[in-house]
């Protein structure tokens, strides 16, 4: 479980509501069927009509994306390609063959499997690439699905409040009460632009930023089971792959740099 995303979702509701109660709201206020039937049932209807049955099934899949980490980390890929690249050396590429079985990575496991086979390096690249691409294009339309749903909810807000004003503007008997039902329509704007900018749109940013990883992470295997094939050093094979590691390093400026190396430059002198 990714546990910045549900603590993300949780502060945003929290900052919301908490926000309201300390202006002296009452919790109950915001409690309107009306409001949750017009915002989210005419939100997914919405999205229902925007894409295909297929596209609308890989939503399950896309929240498990938002919501999930992966199990294995870069380093524990990293060490598992190094292992193979050993054994590799050892007992040649056909010794990979029972280690490829206990893979669970399906990218890699297959790619493994290429090498294995003996398929040619460029066939076995060019297969790779082409799943890595098919990927990104699938996590797009996933990720599309939730940002449709941003756009469409503060649309059904509106349209809620509107039917709300006409509601409350048609019958004008009682002056008395006319504050309380106009706040009441307002909630259904306050739905539409709350889950839009707390639910929908940062999952579908989620969504992004998790394919980015994951392509990068696919990657840095591609190039690893390449290394496995060439018969690379299992030690160069780790440097290689460890270039894909983000590593967060102290940035020095020039000036600072320079006025350092001034400043030794005249100790020295002295």
């Amino acid at each position: 479980m990714d546990l910045t995303t549900v603590i993300g979702i949780i502060a945003g509701i929290a900052a919301l509501l908490g926000g309201f109660l300390w202006e002296g709201g009452e919790a109950h206020g915001l409690m309107e069927k009306t409001a949750i039937l017009i915002v989210f049932g005419g939100t997914f209807a919405a999205v229902a009509v925007s894409f295909p049955a297929a596209r609308l099934r890989t939503i399950p899949a896309a929240l498990r994306m938002a919501f999930r980490k992966d199990s294995d980390t870069d380093e524990q890929i990293i060490e598992n390609l190094t292992e193979m690249a050993t054994l590799a050396r050892r007992g040649g590429v056909l010794a990979l063959e029972t280690h490829a079985g206990k893979i669970e990575e399906r990218f890699l496991r297959d790619g493994v499997l290429m090498v294995v086979d003996g398929t040619d390096p460029d066939l076995t690249r060019e297969i790779l690439e082409l799943e890595i691409a098919a990927m990104e294009r699938r996590h797009e339309q996933q990720a599309k699905i939730f940002e449709s749903a941003g756009g469409y909810a503060p649309t059904m807000g509106i349209i809620g409040t509107v039917m709300g004003l006409i509601n409350v503007l048609g019958d004008l008997n009682e002056p008395g009460s006319l504050g309380s039902s106009i706040a009441v329509a307002f909630t259904a704007t306050l739905y539409g632009v709350a889950s839009a900018n707390v639910l929908y749109l940062p999952i579908a940013s989620k969504i992004k930023a998790r394919s980015q990883e994951r392509i990068q992470r696919m990657e840095m295997m591609m190039e690893g089971i390449l290394g496995l094939q060439a018969g690379d050093n299992p030690q160069l094979i780790r440097k290689k792959l460890q270039s894909f590691l983000v590593v967060d390093e102290p940035v020095v400026s020039r000036k600072s740099s320079g006025s350092e190396g001034k400043a030794e430059e005249h100790a020295a002198q002295a």
